[in-house]
């Protein structure tokens, strides 16, 4: 049994659903004597948090035209993202890496650094960004799966992403960058919330032996 997991999440405060399974997760190990800690993105709104020194700088894709060079430079896994997670596996040396939302605002590199010292990676999938670069696998507000087979390049055909030419060519490098290939091989476990999830991620060609579907759960104790 993992004695140390380190939880990986965009943002450390109950802003949506992955990030109050990140919050229900982190408690729950620790009843279990599990020593947990979490690393994400500088945030005004985030928790307080052991390690938070060391989260990765804030990014914004919709400021100055210098924040958004950053911001695209995160996408891609570059910098102080790569420098602050290194030291937070330094630091808390972790067993196991548990990734959450990590696109875009942390980007998959933190899974990338995690394998490649030989850690065991997981992953708990929130939506769909593995399959879909617009995260939702829809299209005119129908069903899409045009991007399953790889062919990346119809999200900025479509403009899927906020109907805008910019934002789709962005998240199309990111796709580019962290492709079915690169994703599998950093992570040793996909964990999908849903049978149906399962289903798409084996539709969109990622190996069904890498992936356990386990229900988000709800503390009945909160209710």
């Amino acid at each position: 049994m993992a004695r140390r997991v380190l939880l990986v999440n965009k943002f450390y405060y109950p802003r949506g659903g992955d990030c109050v399974v990140v919050l229900n997760t982190e408690a729950l190990l620790r009843a279990h004597g599990v020593e947990a800690q979490v690393f994400a993105m500088q945030y005004p709104d985030n928790l307080p948090a052991d390690y938070d020194r060391l989260f990765a700088s804030n990014v914004s894709f919709g400021g100055s035209p210098a924040q958004m060079w950053q911001a695209l430079q995160r996408t891609l896994g570059r910098g102080d993202v790569v420098k602050r997670f290194e030291q937070m596996l330094d630091d808390f040396k972790p067993d196991v890496v548990h990734l959450h939302n990590v696109h875009s605002y942390l980007s998959p590199v933190v899974g990338q650094i995690a394998h490649r010292r030989g850690l065991r990676v997981v992953w708990t999938l929130h939506d769909y960004k593995l399959l879909c670069p617009r995260y939702d696998c829809r299209r005119d507000d129908k069903p899409c799966t045009l991007c399953y087979g790889g062919a990346k390049r119809n999200v900025i055909t479509h403009r899927c992403m906020k109907q805008s030419l910019p934002a789709s060519v962005v998240a199309w490098i990111e796709a580019v960058k962290w492709n079915r290939k690169a994703l599998s091989r950093n992570t040793d476990l996909f964990i999908c919330p849903s049978q149906f999830m399962a289903q798409q991620m084996q539709q969109g060609g990622f190996d069904s032996g890498k992936m356990l579907v386990l229900n988000n759960f709800l503390d009945p104790v909160k209710r």
